[in-house]
């Protein structure tokens, strides 16, 4: 496959394209929960253990950007913002459920104990 540019950035094949959609340590991990539930910003950041507000701030943006959640804002004071997973990024849902298995598995087979 030739490569790509999209965004002003090279790509090589589709692979690298998704991952640097939906990769890293935290797009998958906040896709998931809300796949679950809508949630609020506040929400998200305690049942994200680790993360940073500007990293969680960084990655909903870019999510939102690429079509993979939804951020709605509501007029009342306090303001009140809710995410959710828009049908793009209830794609990748099945996509995780496989990746985290497969991390299962090879927890496993190194001798790792997991939850």
């Amino acid at each position: 496959m030739p490569e790509f540019f999209y965004n002003n950035k090279l790509y090589y094949n589709p692979v690298e394209f998704a991952l640097d959609q939906i990769g890293g340590t935290w797009k998958m991990p906040i896709l998931w929960r809300l796949s679950r539930k809508v949630m609020r910003y506040g929400e998200l950041k305690k049942s994200t253990s680790h993360i940073s507000d500007k990293m969680l701030t960084s990655q909903l943006r870019e999510l939102e950007k690429n079509g993979f959640i939804h951020r709605e804002v509501y007029a009342v004071v306090p303001p009140k913002v809710e995410y959710s997973i828009t049908e793009k990024g209830m794609r990748v849902i099945p996509i995780i459920e496989t990746i985290r298995n497969f991390g299962l598995e090879l927890m496993d087979e190194a001798g790792i104990e997991h939850p």
